[in-house]
């Protein structure tokens, strides 16, 4: 390498920065982009981390700067992430938005059901105890799969338009996505939420088949085949960090 060349080389960067605020030291991503214009720091409910995001010239001196300034801040947002909770026997989750305990059966072969009982809904899993919280989570999925699917036909019957693939995903950052080619995906976490938010996702998701952008009109259209999205908006803010709490 010549030494012109070794002189105008950026040194590598380090991928994160630590922050320390009052002992206790936060580990935070750093990404430059092309398309950024200033600093930006945000944390993320799903990965349980914090992510800085700076433009592409800007010094990495600035952004440590910056990431040290909002050390308070970074505490109580990553405070405030719901511990994890890994699922298995005795689990309290919501499915459908009503709260199931999971029980493990060992009188039962290979296969998983929801059982109405006295103290309240459960899901039963039979099978190898090792595999429950594979079991829950694939069972988790089909039902999401289920509702999502009726939800998503429903909705593209009254709009008139043609959905070509719906898939389930685990995004960390948005809970449903469509594209031009007719196909939709969606975060199966959904399947945790009240059936009215599911519904308004798959509303929001098959209204971009008409409107590919967050226009008025889109918004319209959304209002029109969903009266209660205002209600579903409000829901996942205040409660959508917490379907990401539950891991197998």
């Amino acid at each position: 390498m010549s030494i012109i060349r070794r002189l105008f080389q950026r040194e590598p960067e380090p991928d994160t920065i630590a922050v320390r605020h009052e002992g206790v030291d936060y580990s935070v991503a750093v990404r430059r982009m092309a398309q950024a214009r200033r600093f930006t720091l945000r944390v993320r409910s799903a990965s349980r981390d914090a992510v800085l995001t700076m433009p592409a010239r800007a010094k990495f001196s600035d952004a440590v700067t910056f990431a040290e300034r909002h050390g308070g801040w970074l505490a109580v947002r990553l405070a405030r992430i719901p511990e994890a909770t890994v699922l298995g026997p005795d689990t309290i989750l919501p499915l459908r938005g009503v709260p199931h305990r999971v029980v493990h059966r060992t009188d039962k072969r290979g296969t998983v059901w929801v059982e109405e009982t006295e103290t309240g809904p459960e899901i039963h899993v039979a099978g190898d105890p090792a595999f429950t919280a594979r079991r829950v989570r694939d069972f988790l999925r089909r039902e999401a799969k289920s509702d999502l699917e009726a939800a998503t036909r429903r909705y593209a019957a009254e709009l008139g338009v043609q959905v070509t693939r719906v898939t389930l995903r685990d995004q960390a950052s948005r809970w449903g996505s469509a594209s031009s080619t007719g196909a939709i995906s969606y975060s199966w976490r959904l399947i945790l939420a009240p059936p009215f938010v599911l519904d308004y996702l798959a509303a929001h998701e098959v209204a971009h088949l008409r409107e590919m952008n967050h226009s008025a009109r889109f918004w319209r259209i959304v209002k029109d085949i969903c009266p209660h999205l205002e209600a579903a908006k409000a829901w996942l803010r205040a409660h959508g960090a917490q379907l990401h709490r539950y891991e197998a």
